[in-house]
């Protein structure tokens, strides 16, 4: 695997019914972030963004459904049969993914740390209008 030398896994994990299906390469101890922006704080979402060629769909294209709003920028991406939200393409990182860490399959997260973020102010928590990619 191209990223094995970096401490980087292959974490699979998918939507509810299961028809959603992807793998995200990361370290095996991920930071997480918590927004507190209204789509996040009602869904629970918790983020591991991902650059887009650690990021492979495996199943489920056909089933998923797109939202957009506000500016437009996020694609939130749904499963259109069970409504979980298992990624999507973040504003903040338009070029990457943000895996919803309570999407992923048990047995390869050996730890999670969790920091908030400040999506209800988003152009303060990103002035340059994005995020940098975690290493």
């Amino acid at each position: 695997m191209r990223f094995a030398k970096q401490g980087m896994i292959t974490h699979k994990g998918g939507c509810h019914c299961g028809q959603v299906r992807f793998e995200a390469i990361a370290p095996a101890r991920v930071r997480v972030s918590e927004c507190n922006c209204s789509i996040c704080s009602k869904s629970g979402y918790l983020h591991l963004i991902v650059p887009a060629d650690r990021f492979t769909l495996l199943s489920g294209k056909d089933v998923l459904s797109e939202y957009r709003f506000n500016t437009r920028t996020a694609r939130h991406l749904f499963c259109s049969v069970c409504g979980v939200k298992s990624f999507y393409v973040p504003r903040s990182h338009p070029d990457g993914f943000s895996v919803n860490a309570r999407c992923i399959d048990p047995g390869t997260i050996e730890e999670m740390t969790v920091t908030s973020t400040n999506g209800r102010e988003w152009e303060k928590t990103y002035p340059d209008g994005r995020g940098e990619f975690p290493q």
